[in-house]
């Protein structure tokens, strides 16, 4: 198909605050080229900040380098940390303080902010527009232009007007465009689609540790004011979860007599009959989290997974005519549960190479394998380093042995300990059979602390186009009712935090499996979590998804 087509210097994909970082940064230095920079970013969401979600504690390291004058051109960083909470939750009522001598320095938030990621990162896309950017919102990067050489030469935009059935509507149909460019930078965020594809094309990940991953769900609150003390971060480790299904919590308090409200849960729980959603529900009825809920009311709500396998699952982040940044290689610190300004900083390192090559004149499509030595030379690296064990130890140790090595190494070694723990069984091989695990029972919503899956969805404004093809994909139509449902019980029927996956059974009739994929909200679980690798995540018409306000 002959498609049309634009030119660039640089091409983004991905309005994260990798992408937006990368940016900046790009035309902030631009006066070294001496010619104009021509510099693109591709946004899947309907808008930047869209298909944003984070926590968010903000540690503004980056952001400081990247625009000192942050303060005064009024970037939405409101809410200072005022002081830290951690409580391990011993079961459904009771809690343990910890005092801060016994928290990992790597918890601690001084000097941090609470914040909506998804209004940084519409801040940062204001800048990059005064700056000379171009942002495409609404627009999937659907595959990577690979030429015959090996080499990336852009990416291919999503075709609008597509039915169920793959074919073009009449008078709706128009086809993607290629956006070409010398240097093709992927900023997608945590199991990026094209970021997955390029990592298997050129072998990226063949010297790492299998990646981890967690999937964070997460609410605004309005709560009542006599209860609300902007700037207190509270975290919880422990109930509803335990050693065999590892996670953690958190309940911020922002400005406008807001909190913000959310469970992680790492992926690699063994349990098929495990629902993230559900234990959130229920996390939130322990006095601790709910003495602040009760009386409030839900606003928000949204889930995304998180990269979170650190320093010893990077992949290679470099290959002819592309780098890979942020989370989609998997940059986020989890020993701080924070990415933003490792993703950040990657992205402004990734400009600062772009840079170097375009001035010197190296031929387009030149690997920049100077990339990696840049890193490994920054601050990012040595965070990546020190907390390199921090997630492995949990795994191997389970919560309070794994925390008591975290303690020792972070507060004690400064993340200097000699040797470094591995984990290297990736998450969806982690599911127990269904017949060896513990159904669980969850508790029916009551509609004021917990809610279900389908009033959720409604609050993450999740919108997709209905007349388009499937965009979850499954490599094996029978998979999920001839294997995964005997063995383990069709776990995406829960992993799922949209109800997205259904088994579907009529008297006289066999199960069906039933992918309602307009209630999707891109955490992308399910591409890591299905035990058989049988679902592959796509990216849907550009716009569709959720629509998050403020998270």
């Amino acid at each position: 198909m002959q498609r049309e087509h634009m030119e660039f210097d640089v091409v983004i994909v991905g309005a994260g605050p990798a992408g937006l970082a990368t940016a900046c940064r790009l035309k902030q230095m631009e006066p070294q080229l001496g010619r104009p920079l021509s510099v693109c970013v591709v946004e899947k969401g309907s808008e930047v900040g869209a298909h944003i979600l984070s926590g968010a504690i903000f540690e503004p390291r980056a952001l400081d380098e990247l625009f000192p004058d942050w303060k005064s051109t009024g970037a939405p960083l409101h809410t200072p940390v005022k002081r830290d909470e951690l409580y391990v939750l011993r079961d459904a009522a009771r809690a343990l303080k910890l005092p801060d001598v016994l928290v990992p320095k790597t918890m601690h938030n001084q000097g941090n902010y609470i914040i909506s990621l998804a209004n940084l990162c519409r801040w940062l896309a204001q800048q990059a527009e005064a700056l000379g950017v171009e942002i495409y919102p609404g627009f999937t990067a659907q595959e990577a232009i690979i030429d015959e050489a090996g080499i990336v030469r852009g990416i291919v935009t999503g075709d609008l007007g597509i039915d169920r059935n793959g074919q073009p509507k009449p008078g709706q149909y128009t086809p993607g465009m290629e956006l070409r460019a010398t240097h093709t930078v992927f900023a997608e965020g945590c199991r990026g689609h094209l970021g997955k594809q390029l990592q298997q094309h050129f072998d990226l990940a063949r010297n790492a540790d299998a990646q981890h991953y967690g999937i964070g769900i997460k609410e605004v609150w309005d709560i009542d004011p006599s209860l609300h003390e902007a700037g207190l971060v509270v975290h919880t480790a422990g109930w509803p979860l335990d050693d065999s299904n590892p996670g953690g919590s958190f309940l911020y308090h922002l400005e406008g007599h807001q909190v913000v409200v959310g469970l992680i849960v790492d992926l690699s729980y063994r349990n098929p009959y495990l629902s993230p959603f559900h234990e959130f529900q229920r996390y939130k009825h322990h006095p601790v989290i709910a003495r602040y809920l009760t009386g409030g009311r839900r606003v928000a709500y949204g889930a995304r997974a998180i990269t979170k396998g650190g320093l010893n699952a990077l992949p290679k982040m470099s290959f002819p005519g592309g780098l890979l940044i942020g989370c989609d290689a998997g940059t986020l610190n989890f020993s701080k549960i924070k990415g933003s300004h490792t993703a950040m900083k990657s992205g402004m390192l990734a400009a600062e190479c772009i840079i170097e090559a375009l001035v010197t004149d190296t031929p387009a499509g030149t690997e920049l394998t100077h990339y990696a030595d840049v890193f490994r030379q920054s601050w990012v690296y040595d965070e990546l380093y020190n907390s390199r064990s921090f997630g492995a130890a949990i795994h191997k140790y389970g919560l309070y042995l794994g925390n008591a090595y975290n303690f020792v190494e972070q507060n004690l070694f400064n993340g200097k300990l000699p040797f470094t723990l591995r984990d290297t069984q990736p998450d969806h091989l982690q599911l127990q059979l269904a017949k060896d695990a513990k159904v669980i029972d969850y508790p029916k919503p009551d509609g004021k602390l917990s809610f279900d899956k389908l009033s959720s969805v409604f609050l993450s404004n999740t919108h997709h186009e209905e007349n388009q093809p499937v965009h979850l994909k499954l490599a094996d139509p029978r998979m999920p009712l001839d294997k995964n449902l005997p063995l383990f019980a069709e776990p995406a029927q829960r992993y799922c935090p949209a109800g997205v996956y259904e088994i579907v059974e009529v008297e006289g009739a066999l199960p069906r499996f039933q992918i309602n994929a307009q209630n999707c909200v891109h955490c992308k679980t399910c591409d890591i979590k299905d035990p058989a690798q049988n679902i592959t995540w796509t990216p849907p018409e550009g716009s569709g998804g959720p629509n998050y306000a403020n998270m």
